[in-house]
């Protein structure tokens, strides 16, 4: 089992003994994706797939709370908002946009891309070193930037 995925299972419990039952919630949803991936795929997860799981339902919920804001329903944002926060905490630190400037730049000499057309080399390079680290939406832009410039 993935040292991660063991965190979580152990806050899941130390959730249980407090008897915070909001973020046992939340804990809960984590664990089921997380076993659903395995179940589906007949396999047993690596941190970084365990990432991508929670990378995705972080994805889920921002979209969430753009359309309960979008429709006025600050109660149901509120909620996305603290399932975020729960998820966000298993998360690595985010990297800076120094760091982020240095990644790009280096990815695009790893990969010896000289066009836009060659943003999809970069961008697999990226979402292997940044897993976790980064929105990829927000690389892509700045990958973008850099290779028509």
């Amino acid at each position: 089992m993935s040292q991660l995925k063991q965190r979580i299972t152990a806050d899941m419990k130390t959730a249980m003994k407090g008897g915070d039952k909001k973020r046992l919630g939340v804990i809960r949803l984590i664990l089921a994706a997380l076993k659903q991936r395995e179940v589906d795929e007949r396999i047993v997860l690596t941190d970084a797939q365990v990432l991508a799981v929670l990378e995705k339902m972080l994805k889920q919920r921002r979209d969430s709370v753009t359309q309960y804001a979008a429709a006025k329903r600050e109660d149901l944002a509120g909620q996305e908002r603290y399932e975020i926060g729960v998820i966000e905490a298993y998360m690595p630190a985010q990297l800076t946009a120094a760091e982020l400037d240095a990644l790009v730049a280096q990815c695009i000499a790893d990969a010896g891309a000289v066009s836009p057309r060659d943003m999809g080399k970069v961008m697999g390079l990226l979402k292997e070193r940044a897993a976790g680290r980064a929105d990829l939406g927000a690389l892509s832009g700045r990958v973008k930037g850099k290779l028509a410039g």
